[in-house]
């Protein structure tokens, strides 16, 4: 813990030196995009992105789950997905999986998670199960990457994400992330594949 204490102290130093740029997030906030992405600890998106704060509007879940929407089933997800789309006026949404993701590879290989029910049910609403199975590379590569497509394909259930896409004022992508890398794949329809960015 205490090089995480360090390192909070000496940001408080830096913000003091750049108190401008900070005092102005006092305003309130006006990111340009909702990145959803797993809670994996490799996964930083500001680091991936370059991103200032006030940048991006964050939803980390284990294995960038968004859950199938509901009106009558309201979660943490499903409010974070429309407050920044009809709150904060979001033009980009970003579901981003990564290599080796551990929740991906427990889906894929049918791992028993009887020891972490919390877990099990969570990935259980993520279905359909993630292409792959026990030939899958050991990355999860293409697996992944059909997970995020299905998230994106999710998200356009929720009634303000399909409204504001139909209006052209929304954008749904699909990244891929390589942890051991720091390559950075977007989804291409054209060719119906993930193409470095």
């Amino acid at each position: 813990m205490k090089p995480l204490i360090d390192r909070a102290r000496s940001f408080t130093a830096h913000v003091a030196e750049h108190s401008e740029e900070f005092r102005a997030l006092e305003a309130g906030q006006r990111p340009g995009v909702l990145f959803i992405t797993c809670s994996d600890s490799r996964v930083v998106p500001a680091l991936i992105t370059g991103a200032r704060p006030g940048e991006l509007f964050e939803l980390r879940t284990a294995g960038n789950v968004v859950p199938e929407y509901g009106a009558d089933r309201p979660c943490a997800e499903a409010a974070t997905v429309e407050y920044a789309v009809e709150v904060l006026g979001v033009r980009d949404i970003v579901v981003c999986g990564h290599s080796h993701c551990g929740a991906v590879g427990a889906l894929v290989r049918s791992d028993d998670l009887s020891a972490v029910p919390s877990v099990r049910g969570w990935l259980e609403r993520s279905t359909p199960r993630p292409a792959g199975g026990p030939g899958a590379r050991p990355d999860l590569a293409e697996s992944v990457q059909d997970h995020a497509l299905t998230q994106v394909q999710r998200l356009h259930a929720h009634p303000s994400v399909a409204r504001r896409v139909a209006e052209g004022a929304l954008s749904l992508h699909a990244w891929y992330y390589e942890v051991h890398t720091g390559a950075v794949r977007a989804y291409d329809t054209g060719s119906g594949s993930f193409r470095p960015l």
